[in-house]
């Protein structure tokens, strides 16, 4: 059943709320993701996700496509789907109806002939994780709240770099509403549905998002696509394609807000041949969510070498948020628990335990934990340092990193903090040693 409005149909965790909603949607308000299906398809009895994906669909390379389905004997039926966005090196594949092998049954058959990861799922991408969408539901803050971590005032603001942000899409009135989002621009979103309506589910995301990269990069053009047009979720072979388009628009850094764990931890074969395809783009840097799991498990894009991974830091700035993933593909640790920022106006039904059926209404603020908030911190930080250096994208996040290892937590990581874009160039970054010091307002 879907994310139940109330009743016996609640859910009885956040996992069966956040799959709930991917498979089937909420009833008269929005479906779910076409096609979308779960491994392993006992999910819910065994209380765990190995990776989502879509239904009867494979991908591959161009290359390898007549080693999967051509010759004598194919290892399996099926053909190549014409599609508007297709990306040139991969080939989605659309299982023939008599081929009676499923998706995993056919990657195992495809590994065992072809080696590892040459056939993988299309797997599902989202701005939530299998366990976590985000880490938390948005939370009401007092009307004319500031935004926390709060606008930068640090000589480089990010002018003259452009940050594309991937996410829900951008609610106009927001720009009018807090200064900081003055000239932001994107593909605009309604937040609304259902009846009354109310805020949707991950509604209001990227708004939050390019937030977040303003107040570290106030001066930054910021343009925020809307990719994720259903319960925060796209599916690899769609979405690559996006990220390929931002990279064709020009943007210098891309935010990447969103991630996926994927087939025995395999890299993603979509974002694999996109890190090719950035090789002719070489000023543009990806920040990348590094997921809310608390796992150690590959989430990618982040898990890239040519992305930059971001976990979170908790509130305190002192130590790892309890729920972001970690592990030695994670490049840096940055604040992303309980961040206020942008958000839309209006009433919000809440969808996950032990909140399901609760009713919020905002103001147009929210606070938001996440490894998605994490991210456009850092990559508002890159572009600030751009602006100030002028170093390009990967010039500028090296630079960051090498100062995060420089400041390592132990047991955390390599962490970076707002107020470090160009303190170091001769600035005044007022945040650096917030580790050592109370965080104003908590």
């Amino acid at each position: 059943m879907s994310i139940g409005e109330q009743g016996p149909g609640e859910p009885r965790s956040r996992l069966d709320a956040q799959i709930g909603l991917l498979l089937h949607g909420i009833p008269d308000v929005e479906d779910g993701l076409e096609g979308a299906a779960v491994h392993p398809g006992d999910w819910a009895t065994l209380g765990e996700v190995d990776y989502l994906y879509r239904e009867r669909t494979l991908l591959v390379r161009d290359a390898d496509v007549h080693r999967v389905i051509g010759g004598d004997d194919p290892i399996v039926a099926g053909a190549p789907v014409d599609h508007d966005n297709n990306l040139r090196g991969l080939t989605r594949l659309q299982l023939a109806d008599n081929e009676p092998k499923s998706v995993e049954e056919a990657c195992i058959q495809a590994d065992r002939v072809l080696g590892e990861g040459v056939v993988t799922p299309d797997h599902i991408f989202y701005i939530c994780t299998g366990t976590a969408c985000p880490a938390t539901e948005p939370e009401v803050v007092p009307a004319g709240a500031a935004p926390d971590p709060g606008v930068s005032r640090e000589p480089c603001g990010g002018d003259g770099v452009l940050v594309a942000v991937l996410d829900s899409g951008w609610l106009p009135d927001a720009a009018a509403q807090h200064y900081w989002l003055a000239g932001v621009d994107g593909q605009p979103e309604d937040p609304f549905g259902g009846d009354p309506p109310r805020i949707l589910p991950y509604a209001g995301h990227g708004t939050f998002v390019a937030g977040v990269v303003r107040t570290m990069a106030p001066e930054a053009a910021v343009w925020v696509g809307k990719t994720f047009t259903k319960v925060g979720a796209y599916y690899e072979s769609d979405l690559v394609k996006e990220v390929s388009d931002a990279l064709k628009g020009g943007a210098e850094v891309i935010s990447l807000d969103f991630g996926s764990n994927t087939r025995k931890d395999i890299a993603s074969l979509g974002f694999e041949i996109l890190g090719e395809l950035l090789r002719n783009y070489p000023g543009v840097v990806l920040v990348a969510a590094a997921g809310n799991g608390a796992s150690r498990r590959p989430f990618w894009p982040a898990a890239f070498p040519w992305a930059v991974g971001v976990g979170a830091l908790s509130a305190t700035w002192r130590k790892r948020a309890h729920f972001s993933n970690y592990g030695p593909w994670v490049d840096v640790f940055a604040p992303g628990e309980g961040l206020v920022n942008a958000f839309a106006t209006g009433m919000y039904r809440c969808t996950e335990p032990p909140h399901v059926g609760e009713q919020r209404t905002f103001d147009g603020m929210a606070r938001w934990s996440g490894t998605s908030f994490s991210t456009p911190l850092v990559a508002g930080l890159v572009a600030a340092r751009m602006s100030g250096t002028g170093e390009n994208g990967p010039q500028a996040a090296a630079a960051l990193l090498a100062r995060a290892r420089a400041q390592t937590i132990p047991t955390v990581g390599p962490v970076i903090f707002p107020g470090q874009a160009c303190d170091d160039r001769g600035g005044h970054g007022s945040h650096h040693h917030r580790k050592e010091c109370p965080v104003p307002g908590r």
